[in-house]
């Protein structure tokens, strides 16, 4: 098993959601007003007057196999409008209960 979270600008939580959906992914967890900045060229996110653009996140344990499949709809997202910004991190899933 493993776990990918998924940091977003809130602008795409309708697609984030469908590509889920599309990808028979069900159990998640949603964070929203996730604050931050992208490490390379991002601005900050953080729903100020200067910095008004604020993130999403969802992180969701599952099978192996279906890792590839999420990765490539986060990236094939990513393309579709890189000034928004959507990136997937992976972990190791130990044990669960």
């Amino acid at each position: 098993m493993k776990s990918v979270m998924i940091v977003y600008n809130q602008a795409n939580t309708e697609r984030v959601e469908y590509m889920l959906d599309r990808l028979e992914i069900r159990g998640y967890t949603f964070f929203e007003n996730v604050q931050g900045r992208g490490h390379i060229d991002g601005d900050p996110h953080h729903g100020t007057h200067t910095w008004p653009e604020m993130n999403n996140a969802i992180i969701t344990v599952i099978e192996d196999e279906k890792v590839a499949s999420l990765l490539e709809s986060v990236h094939k997202l990513d393309l579709r409008n890189t000034e928004v910004g959507v990136r997937a991190f992976v972990w190791n899933i130990e044990q669960m209960v």
